[in-house]
Formats: structure tokens, sequence, C-alpha cells
């Protein structure tokens, strides 16, 4: 960390691009609150704080949402962006800029940082063997596959790490591999692709890593990788892809984990083109500026190991610090769309005040890795008993007396010194808590100085002096008391509940408050009339979100013997009919495809068949096939499909189209 004092340090802030391809949820939540209350902390005692993110628009995940929704990826991407800010902003989330990956200063420092890392030797090619889908004409990215782990034998386990036994692997090491794109079974199938040789960067990393960047226990863990020795890193992607071509590689594309970091980069320039900040104040190698990271620990290799050594090898500084975190669990289990507790921000505000949640996630906020657990009954409890009961009460135990005996008037000296140099001297400690991102501990610290508050008011209890004449002056010096502790604990609470702070700060009738306001109390001051500043939890309330948030579980798979039986009533509804083919095309991108125009009877329709392979094209026109008229059209990357044709074969060249007897006509029903 810096050693500067507060108010002359210059920050950079980050945390992680949420992906387009969902709202946001409580896992985005946790760590965005997270990074706002550590922003708005620094902001609070005079630092420069800059708070940047980025929607993480590129990958074929994009591409095929965005087909699947009938719009442009640069349409989807937008609409996502929009979504996930208005999603942020309504958490009080305070980011400075709020970008896309898909820009043209992402751009820009994308084939920037590539070209430095190629002329100093740092990347090089080499063909690979990735699993393809022939039918979608694409290669598959780790989650779009599925298969047998190779370790223990699991059925129906992702293409990079085993849900059953942990184990990780190449998802070409996968029994039976299939494609959740399409559902057939991937062929293997070479391509050049693009490296950075992290080998040259080992040695760099593991000074990197120990020298205050990351926590140690995420040290540790990079160290593990470092000592077994770093592989290269494939950061190219083949066409078809949503991204950014690599220059002089035609139909080769940045991955998504090479340009999603450099969007930082490309947010925080496209604030300083409008605010007028210097971009390489912050990033030359020997800025004095600092750059923060706030991840989850599922991304410390990118963030702490291909990041640093992807910009140290391009001339740029590396971070000061990655702040990593644990996991969020809901009741000790995951996250379940079926028990309603996958809960998305949206969601969440419709029926509950933000604020509440807020402060939760901070009673949780430690500077380790630890798992985050979030269990509703403690919620409801932390936010009535401790923040409500324990911490606005004070202000509503003395507000009210000042109001209707000393017309709302602050006492012009304070009651017990001593008190208040005990709470006003808490700024300190709590400050360090806070940079240092303890934030649960600076919470427990704040709720026990509202302990000694409210113990306070209750050995001088008001409302029994009120009823003598001549000791009404020590009501209002022992509530004046009372408020000038309770503005200091709103005071500590600013970074984690703007809001709260806000209305205090319009209750008290004073300017927005910054950290140093506590050491000064305010004396001969007139407030305003109390309201409420934050209610109760209704627990009602709470099992409303969790019931909107429940979505129906998938039903269990059935076995390959139960799907291969159906009734006679099941078959009768395959409507088949006799189709001539009119027209075969190959389909450009697609190994296995053809595109028939088929002749039905009283109509013409389109149909992709993976029988390219067996048959040229030419020689299908004018031949008739049988075709399954009413199946749902199929919408794919290369056009919608209208039906299928029967075939038969194991596949290849040894494919066989089913045909009817000489005689049969177009639209004839097959029987």
């Amino acid at each position: 960390m810096s050693a500067k004092p507060r108010g002359h340090r210059r920050i950079l802030v980050t945390s992680a691009l949420p992906y387009s391809n969902g709202p946001i949820h409580l896992g985005h939540l946790f760590e965005n609150i997270q990074t706002d209350i550590w922003v708005r902390f620094q902001r609070l005692v005079g630092n420069h704080c800059t708070y940047v993110c980025a929607e993480d628009a590129h990958g074929t995940a994009t591409m095929l949402k965005a087909e699947e929704e009938g719009m442009t990826p640069e349409e989807w991407g937008e609409s996502m962006r929009a979504s996930h800010a208005a999603d942020f902003a309504g958490f009080h989330i305070a980011h400075d800029n709020f970008y896309s990956t898909h820009s043209d200063e992402n751009r820009h420092y994308s084939e920037l940082i590539f070209g430095r890392l190629q002329e100093k030797g740092h990347i090089f090619t080499e063909e690979v063997e990735q699993l393809y889908d022939p039918e979608q004409g694409l290669f598959l990215a780790d989650r779009h596959v599925r298969g047998g782990c190779p370790r223990c034998g699991a059925a129906d386990q992702p293409g990079d790490n085993c849900d059953a036994c942990g184990a990780t692997y190449d998802a070409t090491e996968l029994s039976e591999p299939r494609s959740v794109l399409s559902g057939t079974a991937p062929i293997l199938k070479a391509s050049l692709h693009y490296f950075v040789d992290l080998a040259k960067s080992e040695e760099y990393l593991k000074s990197w890593t120990r020298s205050g960047t990351v926590q140690p226990e995420v040290a540790n863990k990079l160290a593990e990788w470092l000592d077994e020795g770093l592989k290269p890193w494939d950061v190219s992607r083949d066409a078809p892809y949503f991204g950014f071509e690599i220059p002089g590689a035609q139909g080769k594309y940045f991955y998504v984990w090479m340009d999603a970091p450099i969007g930082y980069m490309a947010s925080f320039k496209d604030y300083c083109t409008r605010s007028g900040l210097e971009f390489d104040e912050f990033w030359r190698p020997d800025s004095d500026c600092e750059v923060h990271h706030f991840i989850g620990k599922d991304i410390i290799n990118f963030h702490a190991l291909f990041w640093p050594a992807v910009l140290a090898g391009a001339d740029f500084r590396t971070p000061t610090r990655v702040h990593t975190h644990g996991f969020i669990t809901v009741g000790g289990a995951r996250m379940s769309k079926s028990r309603g507790t996958f809960i998305n921000a949206s969601t969440y505000l419709e029926h509950l005040d933000p604020e509440y949640l807020r402060y939760y996630f901070a009673t949780k906020l430690s500077p380790n890795t630890d798992d985050i657990d979030i269990n509703f009954d403690d919620f409801v409890q932390r936010v009535n008993s401790d923040l409500v009961g324990k911490i606005v009460n004070i202000a509503s135990r003395c507000a009210g007396f000042l109001h209707r005996h000393f017309d709302s008037m602050l006492a012009p000296t304070l009651h017990d010194r001593r008190l208040w140099q005990e709470v006003s001297g808490a700024r300190e400690r709590l400050g360090g808590l806070y940079d240092a991102g303890d934030v649960s501990r600076a919470v427990r610290e704040i709720t026990s100085l509202a302990d000694m508050a409210n113990r306070y008011i209750d050995d001088h209890a008001p409302w029994r002096l009120i009823k003598e004449p001549d000791r009404a002056s020590d009501v209002q010096d022992i509530c004046s008391m009372g408020i000038n502790l309770f503005r200091a604990m709103a005071l500590y609470l600013k970074p984690i509940l703007p809001g709260f702070a806000e209305r205090t700060e319009a209750f008290l009738d004073v300017a927005p408050m910054t950290w140093e306001d506590a050491a000064q109390p305010l004396v001969d001051h007139r407030i305003g009339r109390f309201r409420p500043l934050i209610r109760r939890i209704d627990r009602k309330a709470v099992d409303r979100v969790v019931e909107a948030s429940k979505e129906q579980e998938p039903a269990p798979k059935e076995s390959k013997a139960e799907q291969a039986l159906i009734g006679i009533d099941d078959f009768a509804k395959v409507d088949l009919r006799v189709a001539r083919i009119v027209e075969a095309l190959p389909v450009k991108g697609a190994d296995r495809l053809l595109k028939l125009t088929l002749d039905v009877g009283d109509h013409r329709r389109e149909v992709f068949s993976g029988i390219k392979e067996a048959y040229d094209p030419e020689s299908l026109v004018g031949r008739h096939a049988i075709v399954v008229a009413n199946l749902a059209p199929r919408r794919m990357r290369f056009g919608t499909s209208e039906g299928m044709v029967l075939a038969a074969g194991p596949g290849g060249s040894e494919i066989f189209l089913v045909t009817p007897d000489d005689g049969a006509i177009p639209g004839m029903e097959v029987r």
C-alpha cells in the first residue's frame, strides 16, 4: 500500500467486468458493493479516487445469445450494458464510468499491447487441435462442451473442471463429449493459434506476487502454479467470433480474456477524455499513482499472473494491489434458482431497500478470501437490531426532546468530553480498517460505539429529567451529546450507507460530511425535525424476494433406455412428407452442412442437413427425400432450418438419405 498521507493519493479502482450473458445478481453486487465502499472511503478522506468498470461484451457466448435474441452482438452488448449500469446505480454503486470492452479505446490498447509483446518475442504461434462443432460451424469454448470426467468418470461435466471430483482438464480429455449448442458429438480440428509465452515472465511474477500486491493466501496459491512452471497462454480464437480481429491474422480474434482486462484501461481512457485526467500518469511504469483491482478468487490466475505479465511485457505499470474475495453462498449452499436464492438485483429492488444489503454485506467484508455466506434470518436481525435498533435509535431518542423543548437547538458545549474524545478518536482506527478492507471489523467497532452511546442515554434518562423544571438544561446537554454521537456514527457508516448519510445530513442541516468532521462536534446549531432515516426490514418482504426468484428446476434426465421408448401416440404426431430437392448448396464456414431448398407440394422451405461429406450438392438436385414437416423451426448461425430430412448411417461419408420409391410426389404423406 502507498505510504502517502490521506488526501494525497491518486487511485484508479476497478471491479471485475460483468459478462453480457445475463442480469446482475447477488455475486456481482457483493463485489461491486465491496469496491464501492472502499472507493467512497478514499473519497471521504480526501484522496482522488476514480472508479471504472465495463461490460465484458466479447466472445462466442455473446454472439450466440445475440443471434438467439434476433439482435447483432453490438446491440445485445449495449442492451446488457445499459441494464447492468441501471442495476448497479440502484444499489448506489458510484462508477465514474461504466463502459464496454467493445470500444475503439479497447481495440487500440489491445493491438498496442499485443504488438509490443510480439516485438519482444513474447508471442508465438502453434497449431492446436480443438473440439469443433461441425453443425454450428465453430470451435467450442469449454463451457459449450460437456462429457464424462476423465478422472472420476462422472457424466455430464463441463469442459474445464469436474463438479463431482474437482479435477481440472482440457475439454479434449472428456469421454463422449457433446456440444451443448447442437447436441452433436464434436470433432477434433487443427487450427493455428497465438500464444503468450508466460514462462518468460516467471521470475518477474515470483517477485511481484510476493511484494504485497496480493493477499498471502493468494500468493501461496499462485506459487503452486509458478513452481510447476507456467504454460503458454492461448490468446486467439477462430472466426466466427465476436471481438477484435488480430492485426495481420485474418480470421483470428483476440480471446475475450485478452481484451477484457485491457477494458479497465479502455474505460479509464474514455473517462480521461471527458474529465481531463492524464491516462499516462496512471499507466506508465514509473507512475506514483495507484491501481487497485477487486475480484473473486475464481479469476486470480487471470489478474495476478496473466495480466501483470502482459502489462510488464508491454511496458505498462502493473497493479498496486489485487483485492480478492471468496465465493458467495446462501444458507451454506450455492445460489439456487429452484430455492429462490439466485437473486437478481432487479428482483431485490422491487421489494427491499438497497442499503439493507449494503449494510449486511459490510458486516461480512474481510481482507481475506474466505467464502461469504448469506443467511436471511441473520440479514433481518443485523439490520433491525444493530443498524435501526442501536444506531438510528440514538437520534430518535434525542431529537424529539430537542424539537419539543429547545426549538431543535443543540447545546453550546459538550456534556461529556471524555466520551466524545473516545468516539471522535475512533476515526483513525476505523479509517485504517476501511483502507485495509476489514469493513466487518469496522462495523463491529461502530456498533460498539453505538452501545456506549445508548448506555450514556440510559444512564442519564432525559425522559425523567424533563419532568424536573430545574433540570431542563441538562436534558438539552444530554440530547445534544446524543445527537453528536449519532452524527459521528452516521459519518463512519457513510461509505457503506450513502443514502442514509445524505438523509442524516439533511436532518442535521449540515454540508456533506467528510471524514475529519468527526474531529469537531456540532454545538449551538439548529437541526431539522427527525423523521425515520431507515426503517426496519419486514421479514415478509424478504420472503417475497425469495419467492419471486424461484424457477422450476429442469426435470431429471432420462436414461438412454428411457429416451428410446415412445408411445404410438407420440409417433403419430410426426408428420413425414415427401420432398423434392430443388437446390443444394454448401454452407460457408460449416464442414458438414448443406443448405437444401425443398419442394413440399404446396410450398418450399429451407433445411440444413449434415450430409455434405456424403453427397455432391449438384447430385442431389431433383432427388426426393423424406422430411419431418412439423418439426419446429430451428434458428442456427447460418439461418433458420425449417424441418429435417431423414438420413441414416454412422456419419461422415457413410450417410444415406431416406428416399421414397418411384412414383412419390412432393407433399405426399408418408405412412
